[in-house]
C-alpha cells in the first residue's frame, strides 16, 4: 500500500506506517456506537447548586494557592463565520440583489454596529452604498482580508477608548479568574502556523493595556497543532487518497488533536474555553462569578478524591471501601459493577486517579453542541461523558427517546486538574478513549474524500476523567458562530 518514501514522509511526520494502517482500519470499520444510559439531567448527572455550595466553593477559590492557567482552542480560521457573506458575492457579481430579510441584508443594514466598522472605513476602498465594495472591503486581501483571518483577531466589541479582538477580551477574562498568588495570568492558546506570527504581534501590541488596567503581569504561550496527529484522508473506497503529484493526503485531526496541546501545561489547574464564547466587559461579572465556583467546585471535589487516595495507599477496610463506593455513585454517578472482592480496592484506585473535570453546562435552547449523558462503560461502570450525535446510534429507538430526554448541552466550559495525589503530571494521552473518534466526507480538488477525526478534546479524549456536571446561567455562553451573532445585546455597545 505505500511505498518506501510514503513510510519516509510518513515518519517525518512524527507517526508511523502503523499507526496510518490503524487509522485506515477504521475507517473500515467505523467507530464503535457509546451504550447510553441516559441523557444527564438535574435529576440525575447535573449539579444544580444552592447558595451554600456555590458559596463555599466561591471561598475554596479564593483560598487555591496553586497555578492556574487558561486553555483557548483558537486555531480555526473565521471562514465560517463570514460564510453568508462570502457567497453573496458571486450573487452580486452578476448583478442580482441581495435577498430582502436574509442574513447579508441585517449585515449590511447594521454595518455601523460592529466593532470593526472605523477599520473597514479606513481601509479607504469601501463605498458603503454598494453591497459588493462593502463585502470586497471587509473579505478581501485588498481590505481587512477578514475571510482568511483567525477569530482570535477579530474586532468583536467596540469601547469607548477601542475596539477589542476576543483574544483580548481573553485577557480580560484571564485577569479576573486565572491570575495565580505571584499575580501572572497564565494562558495558553493554540493558533495555526499561518497566525502565530501575527497573533504575537497583535499581543504585543494590546497587552500594555491589560496588565496597567488590572495590575497583572501575563505570560501568554501560542502553541501549534502537532503535524504527528494530522490523519490520512481516504477515497470513498477507503484506499489511501493522493493528491495531484501523488503524495498521501492527510488532514488536522480535530480538536480532539490538542490533548498533545494540553498535556503540555504544567499548571495545576486548567480552565478550556473556546475563542469565540465572550462577552462585553458589562456583561462579564457572572461568568467570572461561576468561573469561580467552578474552580472552587474542583478544589474541593480534588481534595475528596486525593484523601481516599492516600488512605489506600494505608489500611484498607470495609468501611472505607463502602464510603468510596458511595462517593462515586454519588459525587461522579460512576456506578460499581459487582466484582470479585481481590480487586476492589485495585478498582477504587484505578477509578479515583485519574484527572478531573468539572464542566458548566446551559440549558438546551437549540444551540449546537454535544450533550452530557450518562454512560456505560466497558468494565461494567457508568461515567458521565459529553457525547456528539454523530457517536449515537440515533437509528436505535431506545437512544433516540434518551437523546429527546435531554435537557443541557455543552458550551465547552470546563475547568480540569490534571496532576495526581502526589503532585506528579498525569499523561494525558493514557486517558483517550481511542474509538471515540469522528469519520466525515469532505472534498479535496473536486473529489470526495473520508476524513478521521480524532477523540474530540472534551469527548474521547477525556472519555476516562472524572467528570463532574453544573448547570451554569445562559449568559455564560455566548458563541459567535456567525458576523450576525455580533448583534446580540452581549456583544453590542
Amino acid at each position: 500500500m505505500f511505498s518506501k518514501q510514503d513510510i519516509e514522509k510518513i515518519e517525518q511526520r512524527g507517526s508511523s506506517a502503523d499507526q496510518v494502517f490503524k487509522d485506515i482500519d477504521f475507517f473500515k470499520s467505523g467507530f464503535p456506537y457509546l451504550k447510553i444510559v441516559s441523557a444527564a439531567t438535574p435529576a440525575k448527572g447535573i449539579r444544580v447548586l444552592d447558595d451554600k455550595t456555590k458559596s463555599d466553593a466561591d471561598q475554596r477559590y479564593y483560598q487555591y494557592r496553586g497555578d492556574i492557567c487558561k486553555f483557548v482552542p483558537a486555531s480555526g480560521a473565521a471562514s465560517r463565520m463570514f460564510k453568508d457573506l462570502y457567497e453573496a458575492i458571486p450573487v452580486l457579481e452578476r448583478g442580482d440583489g441581495i435577498k430582502p430579510g436574509s442574513e447579508v441584508e441585517r449585515f449590511l443594514d447594521n454595518i455601523g454596529k460592529f466593532a470593526f466598522y472605523n477599520d473597514l472605513i479606513n481601509t479607504g476602498n469601501c463605498d458603503l452604498s454598494n453591497p459588493l465594495s462593502v463585502l470586497y472591503s471587509l473579505l478581501g486581501k485588498q481590505g481587512l482580508d477578514y475571510a482568511s483571518k483567525p477569530k482570535g483577531l477579530i474586532k468583536f466589541h467596540k469601547y469607548p477608548d477601542g475596539s477589542r479582538s476576543s483574544f483580548e477580551e481573553h485577557l480580560v477574562e484571564a485577569a479576573m479568574y486565572a491570575r495565580c498568588n505571584n499575580g501572572i495570568s497564565q494562558m495558553s492558546v493554540t493558533v495555526s502556523a499561518e497566525h502565530i506570527e501575527a497573533f504575537r504581534k497583535h499581543m504585543v501590541n494590546v497587552k500594555p493595556k491589560y496588565m496597567s488596567r488590572f495590575g497583572v503581569m501575563y505570560d501568554v504561550e501560542f502553541t501549534l497543532q502537532s503535524a504527528k496527529t494530522d490523519t490520512i484522508a481516504v477515497d470513498m473506497n477507503n484506499n489511501p487518497f493522493r493528491n495531484a503529484d501523488g503524495d498521501l493526503l492527510f488532514r488536522p485531526g480535530g480538536h480532539g488533536a490538542l490533548v498533545e496541546n494540553l498535556n503540555l501545561i504544567e499548571s495545576d489547574l486548567v480552565i478550556i474555553k473556546n475563542i469565540d464564547n465572550v462577552v462585553r466587559e458589562q456583561y462579564l461579572s457572572e461568568t467570572v462569578r461561576w468561573k469561580r465556583v467552578l474552580i472552587g467546585l474542583l478544589v474541593g471535589i480534588q481534595e475528596k478524591i486525593f484523601t481516599y487516595l492516600n488512605k489506600l495507599d494505608g489500611e484498607y477496610c470495609e468501611d472505607l471501601k463502602n464510603e468510596i463506593i458511595l462517593f462515586l455513585e454519588r459525587e461522579l454517578c460512576i456506578s460499581v459493577p459487582p466484582l470479585p472482592e481481590a480487586i476492589v480496592k485495585d478498582f477504587l484506585k484505578t477509578k479515583l486517579n485519574r484527572p478531573i473535570r468539572v464542566c458548566g453546562m446551559v440549558r438546551n435552547l437549540g444551540e449546537p453542541g454535544g450533550g452530557p449523558f450518562i454512560v456505560r462503560d466497558a468494565d461494567g461502570s457508568t461515567s458521565l461523558q459529553i457525547l456528539e450525535s454523530a457517536q449515537l446510534n440515533m437509528e436505535n429507538p431506545e437512544i433516540a427517546l434518551a437523546v429527546s430526554a435531554s435537557t443541557h448541552f455543552n458550551p465547552v466550559d470546563i475547568v480540569c486538574s490534571i496532576k495526581n495525589y502526589k503532585g506528579d503530571k498525569f499523561d494525558l494521552q493514557k486517558f483517550v478513549d481511542r474509538e471515540a473518534g469522528f469519520i466525515s466526507t469532505k472534498t479535496f480538488e473536486g473529489k470526495k474524500i473520508k476524513a478521521l477525526e480524532l477523540p474530540g478534546l472534551w469527548n474521547g479524549s477525556m472519555s476516562q476523567w472524572n467528570t463532574v456536571f453544573v448547570e451554569v446561567p445562559l449568559i455564560t455562553f455566548n458563541p459567535v458562530k456567525t458576523v450576525n451573532d455580533l448583534l446580540r445585546k452581549e456583544h453590542l455597545a
